[in-house]
């Protein structure tokens, strides 16, 4: 049986190969265009003019990239956020565009509690003393324990649940959510209580950010609230950077008035080389990479290719964004 054709262009080199879309993608005789790195607009253009499938990471396709799409049945967008795309555009196309929200839920839930650790506990930095020389500087730096304390979770999506059940052998005397969607059904199921975001701040010493970005929770951790918090708090972003006011959270972590950060995402990114928030010492820093691991790569890619079968069948995407 001879197999449909299909063509699939992926706007931009991400991934050391493409084993697990194409495998997904197996019962078509398939045309799979990866486009270099490098190419210019009209190289894009050129690769995915004919293309059945567009599918990117972090490039940009406007309005007038869209317009050049002669064949597309269907976008698929690497990950949860879809910014970079002209979703409501696309949908006057009649171009259905889909995301990969649910893949490596644990992988950054993992990272989330590794932050917490290393920065309330100073790992990075002590690491970095020790290698010069340093010795017998436990008082010369006090930390606390986590157990006792209260953790405070900014969203109660699919991640931040996953963070939650992960924290739950630490001891933490109370967790609080602020999740203006969460049920009360759902909060007492996971042994949470919900709370505005002012008195999240107030009384929590752990705060973990897990919220989409949208205009309410843009700089939801601002100025006013992050002088709020305790002076012993932890602050960890593995969410999205326009969370927290990163100007506000400087100034702050640098006059101790809050005791530490984790940090994986950023307001602007790829993060610049002299960023204030690399001066500091109770600081650890990342680079947006709290949901890789091999696991959770093979899980992204797999679920992408996967998104990309069903429209190529005329099917509904698993997680339509521009419904009409």
């Amino acid at each position: 049986m001879t197999k449909p054709k299909a063509k699939v262009v992926m706007l931009e080199p991400g991934y050391s190969d493409y084993v697990s879309e194409k495998a997904a993608l197996a019962e078509f005789d398939l045309d799979f265009v990866v486009v270099s790195r490098d190419a210019s607009d009209e190289e894009r253009i050129a690769a995915a003019r004919d293309a059945d499938i567009v599918m990117l990471r972090d490039r940009l396709l406007d309005a007038d990239m869209l317009d050049k799409l002669e064949n597309a049945k269907g976008v698929v967008r690497y990950g949860v956020g879809y910014n970079n795309i002209d979703f409501n555009h696309a949908a006057s196309r009649k171009i259905p565009v889909c995301n990969v929200p649910d893949y490596g839920a644990d992988a950054v839930a993992e990272f989330a509690v590794g932050l917490m650790f290393a920065a309330n506990r100073m790992i990075v930095s002590r690491d970095k003393l020790v290698r010069n020389g340093a010795w017998d500087i436990s008082e010369s730096q006090p930390v606390r324990l986590l157990v006792g304390k209260t953790l405070g979770i900014v969203s109660f999506g699919r991640i931040a649940r996953h963070f939650k059940q992960k924290t739950d052998g630490i001891g933490f005397k109370e967790v609080l959510v602020h999740d203006p969607y969460l049920s009360d059904e759902d909060a007492a199921r996971y042994g949470v209580r919900n709370v505005d975001m002012d008195t999240l701040c107030k009384e929590c010493d752990i705060i973990s950010m897990h919220a989409p970005l949208t205009d309410d929770t843009y700089h939801i951790l601002n100025a006013e609230r992050i002088a709020m918090m305790k002076p012993n708090s932890v602050v960890v972003n593995t969410g999205r950077g326009g969370l927290i006011d990163e100007d506000a959270l400087y100034d702050a972590l640098k006059a101790r008035r809050i005791f530490a950060a984790g940090i994986d995402v950023f307001e602007v990114e790829p993060a610049i080389k002299d960023h204030k928030l690399f001066e500091l010492d109770n600081v650890v820093v990342a680079d947006h990479t709290a949901w890789y691991t091999v696991e959770s790569l093979e899980e992204l890619q797999t679920k992408a290719g996967l998104e990309a079968v069903r429209m190529l069948k005329g099917e509904e995407p698993k997680s339509w964004i521009n419904r009409w």
